[in-house]
Order: structure tokens, then C-alpha cells, then sequence
């Protein structure tokens, strides 16, 4: 019986021994905090003006299309053309056919927030149209807007269910359902 309990001793005696720290950490010999950095010099910095924006060549934009009074007007800066009519957003709601430089496709206008306006798309169009992401209304103007948050399109009421504008770049557009 005493024999057992000589056992049971050194057993726990080796056990104990076991979880005795035996070596040191390799990580003592380190700083606690590295070695500041050295200052290094700097070029001096050189200052010009910047030529203006798209260069001096400016026979690459074609001119808009001055026959139609809707487009001569599509920048609502220059104000609506005489026979626009007043303009609600909740009558834009929906899906519109869209006539667009002599194809057509189809828009959607929701009035979900996106941003500064409204979320909006398009299926099926062709140029700037393919990157609308949104519409607002802007006095008695609809203004299509890329996912960006450029203007690329604006169009005015023109009669019940039809609008007419155009593109950034000039084109003809016209919304009807």
C-alpha cells in the first residue's frame, strides 16, 4: 500500500516536472520597440500651369442640330423651349419607348433615391444611354444622369405620355408610351 502511494508521488513529481519552463524565449533578444527611421531627402517640387481641358483642338465635338427647337433648348441652363409643359415625376414613373438616334429601345424610371435623384435604366439603347443610372427632374426638364452623376440626356414634355430632347453629345431623343 505504501507502495502506491510512493507511485502516485513520483508520478505527479514527473508531471510537475514537465511543465517547468526549460529553455529561454527566442524572441528575449529582440528590442522592445524598433530603430526610428532615418530622415531622407526630398526633391524639390516644380509648379506649372495645366493646358485646358481637351487641349486647343477643339474640332473634334460636332455641332448640335440648331432645326429643332427641342434640342436647341435640351440644356436646362437655357431654359425650357416655349411649348414645354410643366413637368411631374410621378407621372414619369414606369416604362418608356425611347426613340434614339434612329433606333429605339426601352427605359425604366423608378422612384427609388439614388443619390441626387432618382434610380433609372435603360434596355436595348445604344451610346450614352447604356450608362444611365438615374433621372431627376429639373424645372420642366427630365434630365438623365450616368452612373457617374453626369447629365447625358434632358427632355421636356411635349405632349401627354411623349418627351422629346436630346443627348449630351446632340442626339435627337424622344421618351413615349
Amino acid at each position: 500500500m505504501q507502495f502506491k502511494y510512493v507511485a502516485t508521488g513520483l508520478v505527479l513529481a514527473l508531471a510537475l516536472a514537465g511543465c517547468q519552463r526549460t529553455s529561454s524565449s527566442p524572441y528575449s533578444d529582440l528590442p522592445s520597440q524598433p530603430a526610428p527611421l532615418q530622415a531622407q531627402p526630398v526633391p524639390s517640387v516644380q509648379g506649372s500651369q495645366l493646358p485646358p481641358p481637351g487641349g486647343t483642338d477643339q474640332s473634334q465635338f460636332p455641332t448640335a442640330p440648331a432645326n429643332n427647337p427641342m434640342m436647341a433648348s435640351a440644356n436646362p441652363a437655357a431654359g425650357a423651349p416655349g411649348n414645354a409643359q410643366d413637368v411631374k415625376k410621378e407621372a414619369l414613373v414606369g416604362n418608356w419607348r425611347v426613340s434614339n438616334g434612329g433606333g429605339s429601345c426601352d427605359m425604366f424610371l423608378t422612384l427609388t433615391n439614388l443619390g441626387g435623384g432618382s434610380r433609372g435604366g435603360t434596355r436595348g439603347c445604344a451610346g450614352e444611354l447604356t450608362t444611365m443610372g438615374s433621372w431627376d427632374v429639373s424645372g420642366k426638364s427630365v434630365q438623365f444622369k450616368s452612373r457617374a452623376g453626369d447629365v447625358i440626356g434632358t427632355v421636356y414634355k411635349s405632349a401627354d405620355n411623349r418627351y422629346d430632347g436630346s443627348t449630351a453629345s446632340g442626339q435627337s431623343i424622344s421618351l413615349s408610351r
